[in-house]
């Protein structure tokens, strides 16, 4: 079974600064998931040209099963507000997705704790903190029928703030504990692999750098897993869109 998560930046390339559908239905048939984990996911937003990205992802890869979730509910930068569930289906939203060629019997929705006002954060070449807030944050999680029996499958996009991010993920971790193993958490979790493992129990399933695309210094995107003896082979392509590369595990 691969398995790929992919932070897709709403669909922008960097090169050229525009949101392409055909470009993205591309990438995602280069990766040839089986379950797919996606984030900054858009909806029905002028910015990506009124697209549901999670239906161009699902067409492009044959998706049986895909489940979008909002984050936030109108159009982030501008005016938003935290997504509850209850948004009508043709409204504006950006969020998370899921989205698997095998049979899913089973979603969950974690919506993760909220950052509580704003914090002081240091950033490169900035000798002062400067206060920052963050958006709401979601987990979306799926029981699939894989080729051996249920895998429970989570994607997520955590906070940038550290320490934030890591009670968020145990959150997710919390969550899949009432799911069948093995369990597979993948995402832009905004942490490197040491802490990501330390975090949620769970095994790194693939090292490759996947921040910034171009050159990448970082990993902040994930596969983990729980139940699965391995080995794993691993890649992170860049796609040609995003600023962040592309994650793809096989298991």
């Amino acid at each position: 079974m691969r398995v790929a998560t992919f932070n897709i930046l709403h669909g922008r390339s960097l090169t050229d600064g525009l949101v392409d559908a055909e470009r993205l239905a591309h990438a995602v048939r280069t990766l040839d998931a089986d379950v797919l984990g996606l984030q900054e996911v858009d909806r029905d937003q002028e910015r990506s040209g009124g697209a549901d990205l999670t239906r161009v992802a699902a067409e492009s890869m044959g998706a049986r099963d895909y489940r979008f979730v909002a984050a936030l509910a109108g159009t982030p930068g501008a005016t938003w507000t935290a997504a509850t569930g209850d948004e009508q289906p043709d409204s504006a939203a950006y969020g998370v997705a899921l989205l698997s060629r095998y049979p899913v019997r089973a979603w969950e929705v974690i919506r993760l704790p909220a950052l509580p006002g704003r914090v002081p954060m240091l950033f490169p070449r900035r000798w002062t903190p400067a206060l920052v807030s963050d958006e709401p944050r979601v987990a979306v999680s799926a029981v699939v029928e894989g080729p051996e029996g249920p895998v429970s499958v989570a994607t997520t996009h955590l906070s940038f703030v550290h320490g934030w991010n890591v009670l968020q993920l145990r959150r997710v971790v919390r969550a899949l504990g009432a799911c069948p193993r093995p369990w597979v958490l993948m995402g832009d979790l905004n942490m490197g692999p040491a802490t990501a493992r330390r975090a949620s129990g769970m095994r790194t399933a693939a090292a490759a750098l996947t921040f910034p695309t171009l050159d990448p210094a970082r990993q902040l995107d994930h596969v983990l897993v729980d139940g699965l003896p391995g080995p794993f082979t691993g890649a992170a392509p860049d796609l040609g869109l995003s600023d962040h590369r592309a994650l793809v595990v096989d298991l």
